[in-house]
């Protein structure tokens, strides 16, 4: 028998993508004989992967890394943050190592410098779809890092660099080793997914020997494929969106589209620096439900951006009512170090900003609650998340639902119970509330 395997403890914080890149490492140290301690007194050493977007998240991961020191004492640090040393080493100067994003190679060699790995080809198995975070049935795919796109209130480009593509022939790989792994739900993932492949000038490249374009077209096709359910995150609204729609209609894809707006205002979007916002985004949407009546859009917004004044705020208000978009995520605008919208006049003071963000979800609730009361007596096929037995209710969700951003659809009544995680169902929609569904059976 091998020696006693060294042990890493794993802490992953910020967005899909964040958890992707952990995905990755762990793999790696599990490939290479390391096993993963589920808790600080267990490890011999511990990785922080970190989200520095907004300034609560980066609280977030400063405390995170204060934690692991305090509970461990040998911390190594990555992620988003991690392009900030300066500030981590700040406030916590113990660290042992700090990383950006997607650093794998660096991590690794940190881990390596600090915890040798005790390497036995016998018992260092990992199974070929490597190691998931999220539940076995669904899992992020990640086509692309980074962003061609300058976002006054973003600093994503400076933290993760510009867009880089990775050729669709990985994507597939990759995508099809999760699905024969029991994945039954793919959420396509990246800073923009409309813009997939223009990077590499949507090089040809081959999956099971099929010549197919880098191109967010190719691949959905392509993903369609595969006999799972595909929701497409990211989305920028570019005219080449349309062409996705059809493949929506027919079933190959979820029809759910998940593009942040962000606002509707054109002197907002122009100071917010946003691609397409001069796009006629109403009409291309009344067009895209009408090639696929069943779409889900779900979307993002920010209030209180500076320069926003009543009547851009009303703007968007009228805009919301006439999009009727089926999921809504807002933001109060907060100012994030080192993004270039600090620097625009007339910022919005923050009790403006807390009476227009309460403005804004009085106003949502209200179209997404009336969205899902059409939803009653209707017949969907879900996916079963969670078993809660005693409650003998299953949480579900439908194609209208992102796991952990969007609603449930909670199964009650006889039967419920005996579900399994990762069953797809099919269930009479009983009753609805402003987020959720109640079905049965």
């Amino acid at each position: 028998m091998s020696q006693q395997q060294p042990k890493v403890g794993f802490v992953s914080l910020g967005c899909p993508k964040n958890l992707v890149d952990s995905e990755r490492i762990l793999t790696q140290l599990r490939s290479e004989g390391y096993s993963i301690s589920p808790d600080y007194n267990g490890a011999d050493l511990v990785v922080v992967n970190t989200c520095g977007f907004i300034e609560s998240a980066v609280q977030e991961s400063l405390d995170a890394i204060g934690e692991a020191l305090k509970e461990n004492g040998k911390v190594i640090v990555t992620g988003c943050l991690g392009i900030k040393e300066s500030q981590i080493r700040d406030a916590h100067p113990n660290v042992l190592k700090v990383t950006g994003p997607h650093a794998y190679e660096e991590v690794m060699h940190a881990v390596h410098g600090y915890l040798p790995p005790k390497h036995d080809p016998f018992t260092d198995l990992v199974p070929p779809q490597g190691i998931k975070l999220t539940p076995r049935h669904y899992a992020y795919l990640k086509i692309s890092e980074g962003c061609n796109h300058r976002c006054t209130f973003c600093i994503i480009p400076s933290m993760r660099g510009d867009l880089v593509s990775r050729p669709i022939g990985s994507v597939m790989s990759e995508a099809e080793n999760l699905v024969k792994s029991g994945v039954r739900e793919l959420l396509v993932i990246s800073q923009d997914t409309s813009a997939y492949g223009v990077d590499i000038k949507y090089k040809l490249d081959f999956w099971n020997g099929r010549p197919l374009k880098s191109r967010m077209l190719e691949l959905c096709e392509a993903l369609g494929e595969l006999g799972v359910w595909v929701r497409l995150h990211y989305v920028y609204p570019y005219p080449h969106v349309d062409n996705v729609i059809p493949l929506m209609a027919q079933g190959k894809i979820l029809p759910y589209l998940d593009i942040p707006f962000q606002h509707a205002s054109p002197s907002v979007l122009k100071n917010m620096k946003r691609p397409a916002h001069s796009e006629n985004t109403l009409e291309r949407i009344k067009q895209w439900r009408e090639l696929c009546p069943e779409l889900i859009l779900r979307s993002t917004f920010i209030v209180g951006f500076p320069g926003e004044t009543e009547e851009d705020f009303q703007m968007l208000l009228d805009w919301l009512q006439e999009a009727q978009l089926d999921r809504v995520g807002c933001f109060k605008y907060s100012a994030v170090e080192g993004a270039k919208a600090n620097e625009l006049p007339d910022p919005v003071p923050e009790e403006v900003k807390e009476a227009r963000w309460q403005r804004f979800m009085e106003v949502q609730q209200e179209i997404s609650a009336a969205r899902l009361q059409r939803r009653v007596g209707q017949q969907i096929k879900v996916l079963v998340d969670d078993i809660d037995e005693e409650a003998g209710v299953a949480i579900a969700r439908s194609a209208a639902d992102a796991p952990e951003i969007d609603g449930n659809v909670f199964i009650e009544g006889d039967g419920a119970a005996a579900l399994k995680i990762g069953d797809f169902v099919t269930v009479t929609v009983t009753e609805a509330d402003e987020y959720d569904l109640y079905a049965s059976l």
